[in-house]
């Protein structure tokens, strides 16, 4: 009885440490999120920043109207070296907060929830995926509710 004892605490205690990540890994995922979504797409806009931190087959879905359509990081990157051409000289850039409310890693993949802020206003809630590649973690995919102004 000692024996089934011993190895059904031995089994809940090694299934417990893996639901629980490395705080590095936790760590090096919100680096990721905060350099290349964060900084990359909001803060300082910078296509290139943001290229580092997302894979090349990254799918952001957006639901209006109810229909869902995908949009390609190159789509999006474009979209951001529009805004940032059109952008004027001297403009003031937004004060950008970003709070991550849930981070979960469970070996090689891993959420994000992270509730953005532009000057003050909730803009965004996002739900970032991640996967572990050779390189690092890069963001896969985007889902979001966009906040509506007051």
């Amino acid at each position: 009885m000692k024996t089934v004892g011993a190895t059904l605490t031995a089994v809940l205690l090694s299934a417990v440490s893996a639901l629980s990540a490395p705080p590095s890994d936790r760590a090096a995922v919100e680096a990721v999120v905060r350099e290349a979504y964060v900084e990359g797409v909001h803060a300082k806009p910078d296509p290139a920043a943001m290229r580092r931190g997302f894979h090349a087959d990254f799918r952001m879905l957006v639901l209006r109207e109810g229909r869902m359509q995908a949009v390609t990081l190159d789509e999006w990157a474009a979209r951001l070296e529009k805004a940032v051409a059109e952008r004027k000289a001297g403009a003031p850039r937004p004060e950008v907060r970003a709070d991550f409310t849930n981070v979960d890693v469970t070996e090689n993949a891993a959420t994000v929830r992270l509730e953005l802020h532009r000057d003050g206003r909730h803009v965004f809630t996002d739900y970032l995926s991640l996967y572990r590649f050779p390189e690092g973690w890069r963001i896969v995919a985007k889902t979001f509710y966009a906040h509506p102004e007051e």
